[in-house]
């Protein structure tokens, strides 16, 4: 069942990829509320999988989102599948759902959705009928359907939004910083600490692989619940459990995001974490994913852990032995900057830098033979202490 499991997945991930459409406007009214705040009123039509409701939030801010109405998704040929009608909750998820793109993953299908910005690490939400959000970070609202691009093709109808404001934030310059904190120099990741990282990880036979491109200071606890708020996936260790998690994942119609990664070492181990954030058709193929270490040192009194990030993109030929292996995007700073955003745009990061170590890594290859190049530097993520906030 595994091997037809994985034969499914590569098959869709060979598929042709729906074209992208982009966020559209809507009209937007404004009212205040008897509190002296705010509210707002947004019509998303079915035909768009995102609009613009032209409502900048502060980092902070807490809204109350209501939605009526109804969607059509029409009959398909020869009434097969029928026309199914439905509200902001969507339909309940069902097999064919596995080898489709939806932005919430766990969500109903074209249920309403919504993200802060537009950029490709916004990590998209269920609003349902009703939700309470809190915006972590200050940025543009979006709300959407949680449908393919050929859904929104055909879909006939429109939910109406109701978002009222609960709270409106701070007006400090760090609640209206869009995307996270603004770049600024680190000093507890001093150079003489920065030259301790190696700067390359190894496969089992010692062979050099990735680079080491970014370093995190934090708990163990703070590290992972930024890493799962920002929408990242831990990774199977093996084989056993990824057996085990994909038949979970299909019996619940979830989409399967944790196959294995392979294992590399630093510090003459392995890696501690795995990490994946993937669209779930392509999964098989193409995913952002990276291995963390927590390294013998620490910054301001916190463990510092080492991150290996690349973006696979294919197949490649594995040079070692000839067999099959993932290709990586060979410009790997992408891949810093995005799990950057991503992270970033939890709320959980606090301060953030780049600094270049003495003896920069530009060029090289992987483990497997591929190539990459690199600017050098080193992503620096501070991480909020849940210790110090209880």
């Amino acid at each position: 069942m595994t091997n037809a499991r994985i034969a499914m997945l590569l098959t869709a991930a060979l598929l042709c990829a729906a074209p992208v459409i982009h966020a559209q406007t809507s009209t937007t009214s404004t009212t205040a509320t008897s509190a002296g705040g705010k509210s707002y009123e947004v019509e998303v039509g079915a035909g768009h999988q995102w609009i613009d409701t032209k409502i900048d939030l502060r980092a902070g801010e807490k809204l109350h989102l209501t939605a009526t109405g109804s969607v059509t998704y029409p009959a398909g040929p020869s009434s097969k599948p029928p026309a199914r009608s439905f509200g902001p909750g969507g339909i309940a998820r069902g097999w064919a759902d596995l080898v489709h793109q939806y932005a919430v993953s766990d969500g109903g299908h074209g249920a309403l959705i919504g993200r802060l910005g537009t950029g490709e690490a916004a990590q998209p939400f269920l609003v349902g009928a009703a939700t309470d959000f809190e915006a972590p970070v200050a940025g543009r609202l979006f709300l959407g359907l949680n449908q393919s691009a050929k859904d929104a093709a055909a879909a006939q109808g429109s939910f109406h939004v109701k978002i009222e404001v609960l709270d409106p934030g701070a007006s400090t310059p760090e609640a209206v910083a869009v995307g996270g904190p603004a770049e600024t120099r680190i000093d507890s990741i001093t150079p003489a600490l920065l030259d301790e990282i190696p700067r390359r990880v190894t496969d089992p036979q010692g062979n050099p692989g990735d680079m080491v491109n970014i370093l995190i200071v934090g708990a163990q606890e703070d590290l992972v619940k930024a890493f799962q708020s920002a929408g990242w996936v831990q990774v199977d260790r093996g084989v056993q459990e990824t057996v085990v998690a994909g038949l979970l994942d299909s019996f619940t119609k979830k989409d399967y995001l944790t196959m294995p990664m392979s294992t590399l070492y630093l510090f003459n181990r392995p890696q501690d974490y795995g990490f994946a954030h993937a669209e779930p058709v392509r999964v098989v193929m193409s995913r952002n994913h990276l291995r963390v270490w927590k390294s013998p040192y620490t910054a301001g009194g916190q463990p510092v852990w080492c991150v290996a990030a690349t973006h696979d993109i294919g197949f490649d030929r594995d040079q070692r032995n000839n067999g099959i292996t993932h290709k990586i995007d060979p410009a790997i700073d992408g891949e810093r900057e995005y799990v950057n955003d991503t992270l970033s745009s939890t709320g959980l990061v606090v301060q953030r830098g780049h600094a270049t170590p003495a003896n920069p890594l530009t060029e090289a290859r992987t483990a497997t033979g591929g190539t990459f190049h690199s600017d050098g530097r080193v992503l620096l993520l501070i991480l909020k202490s849940a210790a110090a906030a209880r």
